[in-house]
């Protein structure tokens, strides 16, 4: 059972939209633009700790689920 004092953070995903990679070979590119092939390359490596990995993770489920739709009005 969920518990319902339980939020979730919608923040990430303005973060997909708005933040750019910070580091590797898509440094500088914003996150929602980063390459499917390569956020499963990170998934396999293991997502940084923190909440850059939990962006990382949540952009990688989004496009690996097709849901880029979530993303697609969010500036």
């Amino acid at each position: 059972m969920e518990d319902p004092t339980i939020k979730p953070d919608t923040s990430i995903l303005l973060d997909i939209v708005r933040m750019p990679m910070p580091y590797g070979k898509y440094k500088g590119t914003l996150i929602k633009h980063v390459p499917t092939y390569y956020l499963e390359w990170m998934s396999t490596q293991g997502f940084p700790a923190g909440r850059l990995g939990m962006i990382l993770s949540t952009a990688f489920i989004i496009k690996t689920h097709g849901l880029e739709y979530l993303l697609k009005d969010i500036r």
